[in-house]
């Protein structure tokens, strides 16, 4: 049984300014959803690939990305919110091909084939598993007004990337649980842990960053000058 990919890139990236989605804006040259398809494509891992647009995007998505790499099959239209998008996405899955669905942001294009090989293998095993790392920083919870309340323990703490992958039939499950009490989470992992089952945690990477700003952008250039 294959894999499948679903690969938000549904979002506006209002905080990265511009008229442009930042899955669209470039980075050394070719725009950061480049990087992430071709780092899913050249894993080997994945047999066919899902791509979730905003709906403004979708004529211009299907020239650019649709089998540009091979494994992108599909390029949908996103919903109003990023568990929406990825629901379409879900949705245009086939349970007789796919056993394992991976969710990975558009905008994270430095994930290793690492990353990529333990989720999945993880996903086999546990049914559902995510890419987090530690939490080393002291954390801070703060009220309304901006003032401090409380420092958080930070033991065993992470926080929580993607890629993430999960069994077929448990995301299906967690899915129809979410959307029969209208509950969103904020990844896929809340939707599996709101179902009751177990997640495997894999350790990610700290330069497994997510694109949201030009700051990001900036580190997201010196990375890609080191390679």
């Amino acid at each position: 049984m294959s894999v499948c990919a679903i690969v938000p890139a549904g979002g506006l990236g209002t905080r990265m300014g511009g008229t442009v989605p930042k899955q669209f804006q470039n980075l050394n040259g070719k725009p950061i959803l480049y990087y992430t398809l071709k780092a899913l494509q050249d894993s080997k891992l994945i047999s066919e690939l899902i791509l979730v647009v905003p709906k403004k995007e979708y004529d211009n998505a299907c020239d650019q990305w649709l089998g540009k790499p091979a494994i992108v099959t599909k390029v949908i239209v996103g919903g109003l919110k990023r568990q929406d998008s990825v629901y379409n996405g879900f949705c245009e899955v086939s349970p007789q091909k796919s056993e394992i669905v991976l969710v990975h942001d558009g905008v994270r294009p430095f994930l290793s084939h690492k990353m990529i090989r333990e989720t999945i293998n993880a996903a086999r095993e546990y049914g559902a598993a995510i890419t987090a790392i530690p939490v080393h920083d002291t954390i801070k919870r703060v009220d309304a007004s901006g003032l401090v309340s409380e420092t958080v323990e930070r033991e065993n703490l992470w926080r929580v990337q993607t890629p993430q992958a999960f069994q077929y039939k448990i995301l299906k499950e967690a899915f129809k649980k979410a959307n029969s009490e209208n509950f969103y989470g904020t990844d896929e992992g809340t939707l599996i842990e709101h179902f009751g089952a177990p997640i495997k945690v894999i350790e990610g990477s700290e330069k497994n960053i997510k694109i949201t700003r030009p700051e990001d952008l900036e580190l997201g250039e010196t990375y890609i000058s080191r390679t």
